[in-house]
């Protein structure tokens, strides 16, 4: 940071938080930075929120204004709609005028184009301001960290950002029992208890309490010293800080958890997401942060989670979690404070391993998102896309009343089941993003496109695009060489990150909640996707080779009388060669343009398994596993939709499906594994795998046209608490453990009735059978006749 004479103020920073705030009557955007010389606040100039009319509507807006006396000043623009119109400019001084301006067009149905986005989103994305920022500001009299009439523009700058992670316990009334922190320079646990409670456990401080109003102020003074760039949880939005704001509500305590003690703000929506305001500190949730990064698990409890990436889990392995943690508060409050204190420590062990603040860091240098918001794939195309759209003279479109129509599908191809040896995969590389590079696929390029289109290029539904006027597949080309960049410099999270955001763009094309949702956009990428696929099978085909499965980028080839797996291998690396020489001839011949397309050679299995679907002869769809040989000759199976990776499968129906499969792989006996597995289901020895774990969508009370067997067992579950326990949300979002019984479902906790074997053999063992066994001239049936006499 350098100080001028003039008492301006340059540097670079990070946007941790920002916000819209007003004072004596004007607006302005307050962001909140984390810089190389500490924490900086700016305060722009005064802002006004603008949006767009037709052209022919001016004269009815005017007459609106005077009648309802509203301060909207109207200009004329050189912009236009991407269906050519002419436009004018509506400036509004105060938000709320623009609210009632957007009510009064609506009701007077006079088209409004541009009038939801955010005063603060634009004015960052007509800045290209995404995350990192330069700036230019003056001194504040008030503060030594705030600076006023900042201008800002994008910058590269990659912050070293302090971290958090709060934890909270409580009783089902919410009544708080302690708060755990932990960070670099704070380990913490606040813990109310009439009497001091001291602890062995060194990695934190235990501190006693005597009531949540004292919990709660400490809670701000510790927050305040640490002073941390961002906090984190697990679920910290939607549970911790929504609780912590009720309780404090109602003991009209102030949370000053924000820098300059500014106070939290939350509101839940009606659609179930809770809304988190902290000036200064940005607030990631670790479940929203995995969920962003694509991660995938058959649970996203903290315990599930932790147990798959750390190899560890929560000190409390209960299923009744509630019950356990307020025994602990009432007869052990040094293992409930070392239990807070452990999840608080399991989150910051997650968020290093996974690098998930990293990757939001980078993904909000990309696309302007802020670093604590879920998802936002069309909000990130927006930012990204709609200032170089108005510097084309064009703006965007609105989002469809009734949804859009639906765009085709990726392409997928009819499976020709079997069990195979060798089968090459080879797979487009960003087979869609490669598609709007080539084929120019832009909304604005479709404008164009439409008014010369002798010239342009040709695509789908009526579309066609110009050659020279876009902007998505430069960006796209863009993203792709940074992301080549990041691969080589081993930078995952920054790789991760481009790549997600440029598979988002077709999707968000195809989207009727995107402005830019035009049908010929979305449909000209995946008929085009359909038509590469279907070529490219045809020329495999041409060569020799058979195509058993196809799916939306992947093509599987058998390869028959093939020796070994080296052979297959250099058979898959020459078919890649081939045909990405041929895509490239093809397209400059036939269309005069310059290949993007990429196919990858990507693996090889030594076994393949395409089955049917269940109960007929028609090849599955996105269902197969396969054995699989590493570098070092390490074999492993895997399995694409299959039960093995289903969550409503019991554990002894996925260990069952890996086991019998690899035996059918590896050309071991199948028969005496079966038999030996059904006598250990009979014989009880294998009932700790029997557990049904099934998440609850909704409360209990609305499950009232039918009630599955998890539904059934919750009910069971909920008869054995105590009235005081109930309420009308009970269970809802909780994830049901449940076994079969001869009764029926039953809670693991209250299991009365002996196991029904015979359904978990016909349910989850016979099907997983039925469906490999023909291929290796075997029957389940056969198998069991002679095991049911023996029972």
């Amino acid at each position: 940071m350098q100080y001028a004479d003039t008492a301006e103020v340059y540097g670079k920073g990070h946007i941790l938080s920002r916000r819209l705030i007003r004072a004596q009557g004007e607006q302005y955007v307050e962001l909140w930075l984390a810089t190389e010389m500490g924490l900086v606040c700016l305060l722009s100039e005064p802002q006004y929120n603008v949006c767009f009319a037709d052209h022919q509507d001016r004269d009815r807006i005017e007459q609106l204004l005077k009648r309802h006396q509203l301060a909207v000043s109207i200009q004329d623009t050189h912009l236009k709609t991407l269906t050519q119109r002419p436009l004018c400019l509506l400036k509004v001084n105060h938000e709320s005028d623009l609210y009632e301006l957007r009510r009064l067009c609506e009701e007077a149905q006079v088209t409004l184009y541009e009038a939801d986005i955010k005063l603060v989103d634009r004015f960052l994305m007509e800045r290209f301001a995404y995350g990192s920022v330069s700036y230019k500001a003056i001194r504040s009299n008030s503060t030594n960290s705030t600076f006023i009439d900042a201008k800002v523009k994008g910058a590269v700058y990659r912050p070293a950002l302090t971290t958090l992670s709060i934890d909270i316990e409580c009783d089902e009334n919410e009544s708080l029992y302690s708060v755990g922190l932990a960070g670099p320079d704070l380990n913490h646990v606040l813990l109310i208890h009439k009497q001091t409670v001291n602890t062995d456990n060194t990695r934190y401080t235990l501190e006693t309490v005597p009531d949540e109003r004292t919990l709660l102020t400490r809670l701000c003074q510790l927050v305040q010293s640490a002073d941390p760039d961002v906090i984190t949880g697990w679920n910290v939005k939607q549970f911790d800080f929504a609780v912590l704001a009720r309780r404090a509500a109602k003991l009209n305590v102030t949370l000053t958890l924000g820098r300059d003690n500014q106070v939290l703000q939350v509101k839940n929506w009606s659609s179930g997401q809770t809304w988190v305001e902290l000036p200064g500190r940005a607030v990631i949730d670790g479940i929203e942060a995995l969920k962003t990064m694509t991660y995938q698990f058959d649970s996203f409890s903290l315990d599930n989670v932790a147990a798959r990436l750390l190899n560890t889990g929560k000190l409390v392995k209960e299923h009744d979690q509630l019950a356990a943690i307020k025994a602990l508060y009432h007869d052990d409050p040094t293992g409930l404070a070392d239990y807070n204190f452990q999840d608080c420590e399991l989150v910051n062990q997650i968020a290093h391993s996974t690098n998930f603040i990293d990757f939001l860091v980078l993904r909000s240098t990309l696309t302007g998102l802020e670093l604590s918001r879920l998802g936002g794939s069309v909000a990130a195309f927006i930012n990204v896309y709609l200032p170089h759209l108005h510097r084309g003279g064009y703006i965007s479109g609105n989002r469809p009343d009734d949804g859009g129509l639906a765009s085709p599908g990726g392409y997928v191809m009819d499976s020709k089941p079997g069990l195979y040896d060798h089968v090459l995969v080879l797979d487009f590389k960003s087979l869609y993003p490669s598609i709007i590079r080539t084929f120019k696929i832009d909304p604005m390029g479709l404008a164009e496109g439409l008014l010369t289109p002798d010239n342009a290029i040709p695509g789908f539904k009526g579309a066609c695009f110009s050659r020279t006027k876009h902007y998505l597949p430069d960006i796209i080309a863009n993203l792709w060489r940074q992301r080549d960049e990041a691969k080589k410099q081993n930078d995952a999270p920054r790789s991760q990150a481009i790549k997600i955001l440029m598979n988002s763009f077709y999707g968000v094309l195809g989207s009727g909640g995107c402005p830019f949702y035009d049908p010929r956009l979305a449909s000209s990428i995946t008929i085009r996707g359909h038509e590469i696929m279907q070529t490219t099978a045809q020329w495999v085909e041409a060569s020799g080779h058979e195509v058993i499965y196809g799916d939306t980028d992947s093509l599987f080839i058998t390869l028959s009388g093939i020796p070994s797996r080296q052979e297959a291998i250099q058979i898959g690396l020459q078919l890649e060669q081939e045909i990405n020489k041929r895509w490239q001839k093809h397209l400059k011949i036939n269309y005069q343009l310059d290949c993007s397309l990429e196919l990858e050679f990507e693996t090889c299995y030594d076994k393949f398994f395409m089955p049917t679907i269940r109960g007929a002869a028609t090849g599955s769809k996105k269902r197969y596993a396969g054995l699989v040989t590493d570098g070092d000759n390490n074999q492993s199976l895997i399995f694409k939709g299959l039960e093995s990776v289903r969550s409503d499968w019991t554990q002894l129906a996925k260990v069952f499906q890996e086991t019998l499969y690899l035996n059918v792989f590896t050309e071991q006996p199948v028969i005496p594994f079966i038999k030996q597995t059904l006598t250990e289901i009979r014989t009880g020895k294998r009932d700790a795998e029997l557990v049904y774990k099934k998440r609850l969508r909704k409360p209990l009370t609305e499950y009232t046209r039918s009630r599955p067997p998890h539904v059934k067992a919750a009910l069971l579950l909920q008869s054995q608490k105590k009235p005081t326990e109930k309420s009308e949300n009970t269970f809802r979002a909780t994830a049901i453990h449940y076994v079969i019984t001869l009764e029926g479902p039953q809670p693991i906790d209250h299991v009365t009735s002996p196991l029904d074997y015979e359904h978990y053999i016909e349910k989850q063992i016979q099907p997983i059978a039925d469906s490999i066994l023909p291929y290796v001239d075997l029957s389940f049936e056969q198998i069991t006749a002679d095991q049911m006499d023996l029972f």
